[in-house]
Parts: C-alpha cells; structure tokens; sequence
C-alpha cells in the first residue's frame, strides 16, 4: 500500500544499518533468546478478534522489513499472561515495548522495570494507566468514534428534525479498556438531549444519567457472545406485547455481531423493521453484514495507518529523533498526560463500502462477495 512505501522509504537508513541483525522473532512462547540491540517488542492483546491480528501482522511487517528484530506476541485475553509475556521482553533488552493493554491499570510494575532499562514504551491503541512508565500513545480519535456513531443516528431517525419517539437499546464496550469511555463520551454527549426530551426512549431501562455511567452498559471483553445474551436479556424483558427495538448503539463491531445475533434469533429480519445498528472496526463479517442490510454503519479506523505510525515512531525513538505527536493535552492516565498521536476514524455504510474499503486495499471485492 503507499501508505507502508513511504513509511517504510523514512526507514531506509535503519534497514541498511541493521542488516546484519535483520532476522524474526515473531512468536507466541514466552521464552527467553537472549538480547538484542535491534529488538523491538510487540504485545498484542488477544488473537480472538479479526483486528488484533491484523494489527499485529502489519505493524511486525512493516518492522522486520526496516530491518528491526521482532518479538510479537499474543496474550489470550488473559492479564497474567501478557505481563509474563512483558517481563520476557523487557529480559531480552528490547530498545521498544509497543503494548496494546488487556488491562491498562495492570503494567505499573512491569512497566517500572522497562523504564529502570530505558526501554521507551508506546502504548498501542489503547492507554496505559495508573503509571508514569509509558512514554507515547498512537491510536485514533476515539471521542469522534463515538461522536460518529451518535450523529449517525440522529440522521438516520430524523430526530434533528423532530421525529420519535424511537426505542434505544444502548451498548459499551468492555469496562477494563480505557478506550471504551471515550467512545461512549461521543455517541451520549449526542444521543442525551433526545433521550432527556424523550425522542429516544431505553425499555430496559439502564441508568444513564450521564456519559460517566458507560460502566452500566458495558460488555467486558468486547465478546459478542456476551452481548448476544445481553441483547436477549432485554428483549425477552422489556420487549413484549409487540413492542420493537428501533436502533442499538454498539460501539463497535464485535458486540454488534452478537446483537444482530440475537435480533435475528428473536424473528427480526433484515429490511422494514430492522434497528438502526453502529459499529466500529469494518471486521469482515459485520462488513458482510452492511451489505446485507444487518448492519446500518462501521466506524472504520485503518489500523494499517496506526500501524505505519507506530513504526515511524519506533524508528524515531531509536535515532534519538523528536517523536511525532498531535496531543499532548487529552490523554491523562491519572499519573501523567501521555503525548498522543490522534489519527482520524471513517464511516462507512452500505453505500460506499466499495470505494472505501475495497478501493483502499483493506478488501478485496470478492472476499466481500462484491
């Protein structure tokens, strides 16, 4: 893609410096080779959801290809294994952690011995909190996630002009990530007043009082399994008598497919009648979805483009360069404000999926069946 030429043109002098060290280490064991003055480490959080692979993958590309040493690995969701996995790092000697957090309140100690290193820290995508040991952040604009999803469905349902009441079933995502707040702030700073007029009604009455209450709604490990019984929960509860759901904010894809799930094994069917549904990632099948009409919108954040970011950034740290941020007033882990770097989400409906996501490269039209 052009976007990983030029990033990877502005890493031509690394790659000639490192081609005696230019091999992989691209593994998901947690033991130890040794070190390794080119190494960078990579630690993803889970291989469960489509886009943690792919980040994954592309950012470990990208790396080796400049010539850097790699370690990536894959943590199952589970907190313990991706601070062992850390530790098993940090004894290689890394020059770079790039850490996308299960838990981001848990790597203050971890975190402390990289830094008793030097060993800079980027958080990836998501915040680490709660500790003065991480150096960057890259990820995307995550309010405006949300603030896209909200303005999606005011223009949808027409409440701007007037029209409800409509049934809103609202959704967060997973209550360890730090992300998940912000992505809700967005969408309630929109959705309240028609809520608090009585355009948009909750059935299931979650309390919500104010953007600070996400917790209430969230689905931990953004499993769609988990939002699959949560949608099921509130329509055998709430929705009987012939009453319907007319729009679900998701936040993003996962929980959207769990929900659409659900809708469907309650005898929803696609077209006149189908709720109003956001999400956030373009994962293949809710990308199927859209264009089947199961789900109305995706936020899509081209984790191609963090990717080249944070490889930029790696680059930069280890040529002693001034690292490239955008925000150095947002992103406060209750110890520190981390200097971000903000990249800018896209929604994409059924209407320009093709020259959106296939145009781009990020599919190709017959995965999609286009």
């Amino acid at each position: 893609m052009g976007t990983k030429f030029r990033v990877l043109a502005a890493l031509t002098t690394v790659a000639a410096l490192a081609a005696t060290t230019a091999c992989s280490q691209t593994r998901d064991d947690t033991s130890d080779s040794g070190s390794s003055s080119n190494l960078i480490g990579i630690a993803m959080p889970t291989r469960s959801l489509e886009r943690w692979n792919n980040d994954g993958a592309h950012l470990d590309d990208l790396l080796k290809k400049a010539g850097y040493t790699t370690t990536l690995q894959y943590a199952d969701n589970k907190v313990d294994q991706q601070i062992t996995q850390l530790q098993n790092m940090i004894n290689q000697n890394p020059k770079v952690l790039v850490v996308a957090s299960i838990d981001g309140t848990a790597l203050g100690p971890v975190l402390a011995k990289a830094a008793s290193q030097k060993i800079k820290v980027i958080a990836y995508d998501r915040l680490i909190n709660k500790t003065p040991d991480v150096d960057y952040y890259a990820t995307f604009d995550n309010y405006q996630v949300g603030k896209l999803q909200g303005d999606f469905i005011v223009k949808q349902l027409g409440l701007d002009a007037g029209k409800g009441p409509f049934n809103l079933e609202p959704f967060a995502g997973s209550s360890d990530d730090n992300n998940a707040k912000f992505f809700f702030a967005g969408a309630w700073d929109v959705l309240k007043p028609y809520v608090d007029s009585g355009k948009l009604v909750i059935p299931s009455g979650k309390k919500l009082a104010s953007d600070a209450d996400w917790k209430n709604v969230s689905i931990d490990g953004w499993l769609s399994q988990k939002a699959q019984s949560e949608m099921d929960n509130r329509i055998n509860s709430f929705y009987t008598g012939g009453k319907k759901v007319d729009v679900v904010l998701s936040p993003n894809d996962s929980l959207a497919l769990g929900i659409e799930q659900s809708l469907e094994s309650k005898g929803y069917k696609a077209g006149a009648g189908w709720p109003v549904i956001t999400g956030q990632d373009a994962d293949l099948a809710n990308t199927k979805n859209i264009l089947a009409g199961k789900q109305s919108m995706t936020v899509w954040k081209d984790t191609r483009t963090l990717g080249d970011q944070v490889a930029k950034m790696v680059d930069q740290i280890v040529k002693g360069q001034t690292v490239e941020t955008n925000d150095t007033k947002t992103y406060d882990n209750e110890v520190k404000v981390v200097p971000a770097y903000l990249l800018p989400p896209v929604v994409v409906t059924k209407d320009d999926v093709k020259t959106k996501l296939v145009d781009s490269g990020f599919f190709t039209a017959d995965k999609l069946g286009l």
